[in-house]
């Protein structure tokens, strides 16, 4: 008996056993939902900086008679150190004093960064701000704050520093404020009184 077979004698089976259409690539589907992430989390940040700059004005009035805590250090100095030079601070964390030629941009970061290279970035103005776990309220305002403030001269640099707990510590150039338990008004106050006037070009 013959085979029923289609037209140019195949069978009418073999089209659908070699399929012309291409096969959703797994790879591609990740990739896609990774920008889709990261598109939603761009757009968190940038609600959060725009709600933090129109909160940020509003805590200056009750955080004002928190400059009163702030301590001023001894002026240890300005200059650069050479390659390989070893240096030590007297006060814990520095705000003046020798330091690296190189120095720290304005941000939210995640991991340490050297103490000397910090104190260049107060040096340009910008306000250092180290934490440890302040919380979560804390973290998200200090994260908008560093995006919202990324002026080379005038910037806000947030970097963590292991064992200080709930402390955040606010460092400008001989200044220093200690705030034992978030005060966003007091973090406020220091940012705006000091951001932006550091000795080596003062832009406020």
């Amino acid at each position: 008996m013959a085979k029923n077979r289609g037209r140019g004698g195949k069978t009418p089976n073999a089209a659908a056993a070699y399929s012309s259409k291409p096969r959703p690539s797994r790879w591609g589907t990740v990739l896609w939902v990774l920008l889709a992430l990261g598109a939603a989390w761009g757009l968190y940040l940038a609600l959060q900086i725009r709600q933090s700059g129109s909160n940020f004005n509003g805590l200056l009035p009750q955080g004002q008679a928190a400059l009163s805590k702030v301590q001023t250090g001894t002026d240890a100095g300005r200059g650069h150190s050479a390659p390989g030079q070893a240096l030590s601070y007297a006060a814990d964390p520095p705000t003046s004093g020798t330091h690296s030629p190189q120095w720290v941009d304005a941000g939210f970061y995640q991991s340490p960064q050297a103490r000397e290279r910090l104190v260049h970035s107060l040096e340009h103005g910008n306000v250092v701000i180290y934490y440890d776990q302040p919380g979560r309220e804390a973290l998200d305002t200090l994260r908008a704050w560093a995006g919202q403030f990324r002026g080379q001269w005038d910037g806000v640099v947030v970097v963590p520093r292991s064992g200080i707990g709930p402390t955040v510590e606010l460092t400008a150039w001989n200044k220093t404020l200690r705030l034992e338990s978030w005060d966003a008004a007091a973090a406020a106050a220091f940012v705006d009184a000091y951001r932006g006037r550091g000795p080596e070009n003062p832009v406020r």
